[in-house]
């Protein structure tokens, strides 16, 4: 039983970042290594900036590192007017890279939660959906961080978290399967206990689209 609680209250963040970080230089000389290593000359004229570019374009895909989830989801409301049900974000945009191959996933993430006297504003729901994507990731990891940063900040009655990806490192390379989707869930309090809840969930998710 012990087990099952620790794991149900692990921390919503888990990170492993190397003790020094690389310096730009470095980063740029790693780069123009794989292109060099990729069988191109990283001194020709087209090639001459890709270093740079790619250092910053970097900096752009895993901007997730340099924020806290936790701040976002700090500002809270306790004047909600009672409302208690269901609150659902449909269709976020998640772009994120897997860890594996530093190939991109695209997709969409669907989340909701039961207030439990407190609610928080809807964009920092999606902020934190971008925060998490924004990091080297599994699809899998990414749904079960999303679900456990809401939950230990707003402490609701319960969260729901879908997301369907598409993963070029299975579309573009390997076994070459464009359009297979990579769908995970995360349910936990009533979402995870309550079937009405569940499946009122997943109605809202696949609902036509207007």
């Amino acid at each position: 039983m012990d087990d099952i609680v620790a794991k149900k209250r692990r921390p919503a963040v888990s990170l492993h970042l190397p003790r020094q970080r690389p310096t730009r230089g470095e980063v740029e000389a790693a780069v123009r290594t794989l292109i060099a290593w990729a069988g191109d000359d990283p001194e020709r004229e087209g090639l001459k900036d890709t270093p740079r570019r790619v250092t910053e374009a970097f900096e752009e895909y895993f901007s997730g590192y340099r924020l806290d989830p936790t701040d976002v989801l700090s500002r809270q409301f306790d004047e909600a007017g009672g409302y208690d049900d269901l609150v659902m974000l449909r269709d976020i945009r998640v772009e994120s890279h897997c860890e594996h191959h530093l190939a991109p996933f695209l997709g969409v993430a669907h989340v909701a939660y039961l207030p439990n006297g407190r609610i928080v504003g809807i964009s920092k729901i999606a902020r934190v959906v971008e925060i998490f994507a924004k990091r080297l990731q599994t699809q899998e990891t990414m749904t079960a961080q999303i679900a456990d940063a809401i939950e230990a900040a707003l402490r609701p009655r319960g969260v729901a978290v879908l997301i369907e990806a598409e993963h070029q490192c299975m579309s573009t390379r390997g076994v070459r399967q464009p359009g297979v989707k990579t769908i995970t869930t995360r349910f936990t309090g009533a979402l995870e206990t309550d079937a009405s809840y569940r499946d009122r969930f997943l109605q809202m998710v696949h609902a036509a689209r207007p």
